[in-house]
């Protein structure tokens, strides 16, 4: 047990192609979750203890990540010392492949530190690009990463006036989703932090038009079941 070390991994992805981020149960059918392209890629390592995951955030289907977070526990056969941080970066890395998913830093951490319960707090972006009638009309390298509206402008005023309503310490049970696979949550939340800043196509210099774009940014310690999403809809909603 003494070379048995604990590892504090931060990871980002494309979501298009998993099913969010944490681990998706066997019986289920279809894509899989990040989680579980992790702790394969971990596995592969030939670790003497069971491979389990802990991740910080969870994301839904097609969700993307700049940076997640998660923990893990990894003792190597034959008493051999613990991986270093940057070669277990690379070692994971190349054992990921072609997935989309990346580990971008990693660190070693106390046997009772949690990814979940030490997070300080939790940041979501969601881009909208106005004007497009169809996704197909999109630059590719949008594609999937926003959300696009036939809207050629936003009442944005009037959406920081909602904002300021949603910012502080309520009971956000408007703005959650059921999932019978989650415990429930206490309603009550603190929102830190709800922006609203113009934001730019990736391919803004190179595209044939302008794409007018807007970022809402979240931040809190946790968030309710498709909470961001939701409340995305409603400030969007007082803007149209």
């Amino acid at each position: 047990m003494h070379n048995r070390a604990r590892y504090l991994i931060f990871f980002q992805y494309i979501g298009t192609k998993y099913r969010g981020a944490v681990k998706v149960p066997p019986h289920q059918l279809g894509k899989k979750g990040v989680q579980d392209h992790l702790e394969d890629a971990i596995q592969r390592l030939r670790p003497v203890n069971p491979v389990s995951l802990s991740v910080s955030s969870r994301t839904d289907t097609g969700v993307h990540a700049l940076s997640n977070s998660a923990h893990f526990d990894l003792q190597r056969k034959n008493d051999k010392l613990p991986f270093t941080e940057d070669v277990l970066v690379q070692a994971l890395n190349f054992h990921l492949g072609t997935e989309q998913i990346r580990i971008t830093r990693a660190h070693r951490v106390p046997h009772d530190f949690h990814a979940r319960f030490r997070a300080q707090s939790r940041t979501y972006v969601y881009r909208i690009a106005l004007g497009i009638s169809h996704h197909s009309l999109l630059p590719l390298t949008d594609w999937d990463l926003c959300w696009s509206l036939r809207n050629t402008e936003l009442n944005v005023d009037a959406m920081h006036e909602a904002a300021s309503l949603l910012v502080g310490t309520h009971d956000f049970s408007s703005f959650r989703a059921v999932n019978s696979d989650l415990p429930f949550k206490n309603p009550v939340k603190t929102m830190d932090v709800i922006s609203i800043q113009q934001g730019n196509s990736f391919a803004y210099a190179h595209f044939h038009r302008e794409i007018p774009s807007w970022e809402l940014t979240f931040t809190s310690k946790s968030f309710l079941y498709k909470q961001v999403r939701r409340m995305t809809g409603a400030m969007v909603a007082v803007g149209q």
